[in-house]
């Protein structure tokens, strides 16, 4: 488990590009038998990735840095089936996720092992704080409301898909969702905006090998941007912007932690105020 601390707006702008990829970047989550994990003291969320391999069941540890008897003693978990399908076990209950498809994990499960049933499996692992107990449940890509946003003329055509909200799984204070750009369409979150109350982590992924997007972050009027391949991660301050374009269509598992899990509390920044 890698710690990250938290970075206040008046250091961003002395960072060089290797400063801010190694404040926000999470490169590598996903390594073929491991599970890798990134806690960041914004808001205290951990991100991760599980590799599982067919044949053999990977269990989620409980690291030290989280002084706890298992990941979920004081935590609530979500996990996106990102690359192929498998099942997660959690307390000897076997889930099966389909591509795309979301399992909540609530507070107080012991045992959570990961299995493939691809040569590559890759879950996305996103976890909060809780304070209170919800039933682990699924959600299927399939089957969850989608809301259609965006216009080809500026590029942001998107379907945007919530799992873990407060009209959905219910969690302590996790909210996670999925957007998926049209072919064509290349910007997310565009005309972009902040929510002071909330640390929000973007995982991009279905990028093709040899493109790349370019997440914007930092404040309104001092703008700076994170170069990411497909399936990493960046983490996006609440104080910050968070928007991006890329080279080709792509999609990102968006979540959130903090203060309050209404979907609309957001500060909406126009595009002609930013720099």
């Amino acid at each position: 488990m890698q710690v990250r601390h938290q970075t206040h707006p008046s250091q961003v702008s002395g960072l060089d590009t290797a400063a801010l990829r190694d404040h926000y970047l999470v490169e590598d989550l996903f390594r073929a038998g491991e599970v890798r994990t990134v806690y960041t003291h914004a808001d205290r969320i951990v991100l991760g990735g599980a590799a599982p391999v067919p044949g053999t069941p990977l269990p989620l540890a409980v690291e030290a840095e989280l002084r706890s008897t298992s990941f979920c003693e004081r935590r609530e978990l979500a996990v996106v089936a990102v690359r192929g399908s498998g099942r997660v076990v959690v307390d000897g209950e076997s889930y099966e996720l389909g591509l795309r498809d979301c399992l909540y994990v609530g507070r107080g499960a012991v045992d959570v092992v990961f299995h493939a049933e691809e040569d590559q499996t890759h879950f996305y692992l996103f976890s909060t704080p809780a304070h209170a107990n919800f039933p682990t449940t699924v959600a299927r890509f399939a089957e969850v409301d989608v809301v259609r946003l965006g216009e080809q003329s500026t590029a942001n055509v998107r379907e945007i898909r919530k799992f873990v909200h407060l009209d959905g799984i219910g969690s302590s204070q996790l909210v996670l969702g999925m957007t998926t750009l049209a072919e064509g369409s290349v910007w997310n979150t565009m005309p972009p905006h902040t929510h002071d109350r909330r640390t929000e982590c973007y995982l991009y992924f279905d990028l093709p090998e040899q493109h790349r997007v370019v997440h914007l972050l930092g404040e309104p009027e001092q703008t700076r941007h994170v170069v990411l391949s497909n399936e990493q991660a960046v983490i996006s301050p609440s104080w910050s912007i968070h928007s991006g374009a890329g080279t080709h269509s792509y999609s990102f598992v968006w979540a959130m932690a903090g203060e309050n899990q209404a979907y609309d509390d957001m500060d909406p920044v126009d595009v002609t105020d930013l720099r």
